[in-house]
């Protein structure tokens, strides 16, 4: 099981990039290419979706590219989850691509949903800004 999606891994650390340039307010997808690496052509794909999500703002021209609309301490890691990944749910019984026929009396889902409320609180107190603090 992947918890972190490929695409969510790209977008947390695109953001993380960008809250750490402090002294520039439109970052461009090479800048963020060649600092972390990451492939060209997903990346303008994700942050484009970013846009598209209201997280950032996206700038067109010769000297375009990114800026956050929404703050970094605002952005939590749930947020960009749920848009690359959709609704974190470990309780998502599924037996051969069906839904599991136990799914209403089944104990491990009780637990499993007990589970994934606390994960669920403790995601939403991670914030960009504080992932770019330890760094």
């Amino acid at each position: 099981m992947n918890f972190i999606s490929r695409d969510t891994d790209y977008a947390v650390r695109a953001l993380i990039f960008m809250a750490g340039v402090s002294k520039k307010e439109i970052i461009t997808v090479d800048e963020i290419v060649k600092k972390e690496r990451l492939p060209e052509r997903f990346l303008r794909r994700i942050l484009q979706r970013l846009a598209k999500s209201g997280i950032l703002t996206s700038h067109k021209g010769k000297k375009g590219g990114f800026s956050f609309f929404v703050p970094p301490a605002a952005i939590r890691l749930t947020d960009i989850m749920e848009i690359f990944q959709g609704k974190i749910d470990l309780t998502n019984c599924l037996l051969k691509s069906k839904v599991c026929p136990n799914v209403k009396k089944c104990p491990l889902r009780k637990k499993l949903k007990n589970l994934g409320q606390g994960l669920d609180t403790e995601l939403k107190k991670i914030t960009i800004v504080s992932l770019s603090k330890e760094r």
